[in-house]
Formats: structure tokens, sequence, C-alpha cells
């Protein structure tokens, strides 16, 4: 499992340090959560880091999608699979 650095710090350091805060998501992957009078208000990351989290949440929600499909017995077997997709492909060939 990887897990993340995390770093509190006040909202306001948002103004007065955000070149810091910046370096700290974009070079060292550290993530930021922002206070607001002492409760967590905002997380910042680096962009990277956000593709890449975002890209896991979209692979676990095809994992369980498919997870389902195979609980309610939604499955075809794998010949007709590529049999369809074969078709596919020729079709977009033509």
């Amino acid at each position: 499992m990887f897990l993340q650095q995390e770093v509190i710090r006040p909202s306001a350091d948002l103004r007065n340090h955000y070149n810091e805060i910046s370096k700290l998501c974009r070079e060292e992957h550290e993530v930021v959560i922002t206070t607001v009078n002492g409760r967590g208000d905002t997380v910042s990351l680096g962009y990277e880091e956000y593709n890449r989290m975002k890209a896991r949440i979209e692979l676990l929600e095809i994992l369980a999608e498919a997870d389902e499909d195979v609980k309610y017995g939604r499955v075809a077997p794998i010949k007709d699979t590529f049999d369809d997709l074969r078709s596919l492909l020729k079709e977009g060939e033509a």
C-alpha cells in the first residue's frame, strides 16, 4: 500500500508561504492539509500526484464493477469476448 506523507499547515500559510507549500507538494510529493480554526479544511497535492490518485480511483471503480459482474453471473466465455473484439476491430478497418 502506498502511504502519502502529510503536513498540516494553517490557512494563512497558503497566502504567506505558497511557494514553500507548492514545492512540498511538487518536489517532495507531500500532501498539505490546510486548517481553519484548527480544523482540517482543504488538501493540496501536486498535479502529478493528483493524476495518479485519479487513475487509481478509476481503476478501482472498474475492478469493483467487474467484481460485481462476476458476483451476479454477468459473464461470458472468453472465446465469445475475443470473437466480439475481433469483429469490432475488423469493422474499424473497413
